[in-house]
């Protein structure tokens, strides 16, 4: 039971990371915008009552901006790796169709192949621009985080998706476990809803 929660977990990781970061990071845009309303409200009464121009209040909280634009890069970049283990990037596959499954299939690995080439490709570069990083430092404006940090997501994200790529690979070609098309339209429930509508959908 144990070990299939674990496989659980390890298998929905990125889509439990990204749960948390779009929840962070919509918090915190929300709460600066109340913080904005409030203390515009506070400076409008600064116009009338004379205490409250002696203590200026600031407009927003200055690393609040920041902080949610690195968890919301972070959330796209994990986003992709989940789509990758839900086999859900945009693909043009209607071609395939012309020709026996077989030869649909070694084009779809071949593709995958690219795919991962491109991947390590991308890991190298940013494990690159991460030495650099801390080699000659540059700062956050607001945070003065090293942006080193920030730019792990790179090699962390790239990464994950080769691992989902061949996952995904793995599951079709030698478990014949058939991957739902997370776009596809269930028809019969659209013409539930039909029914349910009286005719419209």
């Amino acid at each position: 039971m144990r070990t299939k929660s674990f496989i659980k977990i390890v298998d929905n990781l990125e889509s439990y990371l990204c749960q948390i970061l779009l929840t962070f990071f919509v918090c915190l845009l929300f709460l600066q915008i109340l913080l904005r309303l409030v203390f515009g409200f506070f400076d409008t009464l600064s116009e009338y009552i004379p205490i409250f121009a002696d203590y200026p209040l600031p407009a927003s909280i200055s690393w609040g901006e920041e902080l949610s634009r690195f968890a919301f890069v972070w959330f796209v970049f994990l986003g992709a790796t989940y789509a990758a283990r839900l086999a859900a990037h945009n693909r043009v596959r209607f071609q395939f169709k012309l020709f026996p499954e077989i030869v649909g299939n070694s084009f779809m690995l071949i593709a995958d192949g690219i795919w991962i080439t491109f991947n390590c490709v991308m890991i190298y570069y940013g494990i690159s621009v991460i030495q650099e990083g801390f080699e000659f430092k540059e700062f956050s404006p607001t945070l003065n985080w090293v942006m080193a940090y920030v730019f792990f997501i790179f090699p962390i994200a790239f990464s994950l998706m080769s691992i989902r790529i061949i996952q995904v690979n793995i599951m079709q070609y030698v478990l014949k476990i058939d991957i739902e098309d997370v776009d596809k339209v269930d028809t019969g429930d659209l013409e539930d809803a039909v029914d349910e509508t009286g005719g419209t959908p």
